[in-house]
């Protein structure tokens, strides 16, 4: 058994942790240190980066927030698109997240097509 001493939003916790051989392995006796429950806070939740930033005067670049497979593409070329309107579908993890419009405009480009693997930062789609 190990001890650790955890700081998580500035409240300080000590924790014993225990190494298992196998997922079936039980430990052979419980301390009543390890019974005792501990508090733990909730999850920090950080807003999710926004999936556009300008580019040059006039443009937005769409940018994939992170890695994964394009499954859908709703837009084309000089479609006029609304603040929040779906521009296509990033499977991450197994998850489907929906890309969309950090601005109004028009698409400019479509930089990726449906089955295309893209990395955090790739540019999907251009807005004037």
């Amino acid at each position: 058994m190990k001890k650790f001493r955890i700081t998580i939003n500035g409240n300080t916790y000590d924790v014993d942790v225990e190494e298992l051989v196998s997922s079936a392995a039980a430990p052979a006796s419980v301390s009543p240190a390890a019974q005792a429950p501990v508090a733990v806070p909730p999850p920090v939740v950080s807003p999710a980066p926004t999936p556009a930033a300008p580019v040059a005067a006039g443009s937005v670049a769409v940018k994939a927030p992170l890695p994964g497979t394009i499954l859908k593409i709703f837009v084309n070329v000089g479609d006029v698109v609304k603040t929040g309107d779906n521009l296509c579908i990033l499977e991450a993890m197994k998850m489907e997240n929906e890309i969309k419009a950090a601005s109004d405009g028009t698409v400019a480009a479509v930089h990726v097509s449906p089955g295309v693997s893209v990395s955090t930062d790739d540019l999907l789609i251009s807005l004037s």
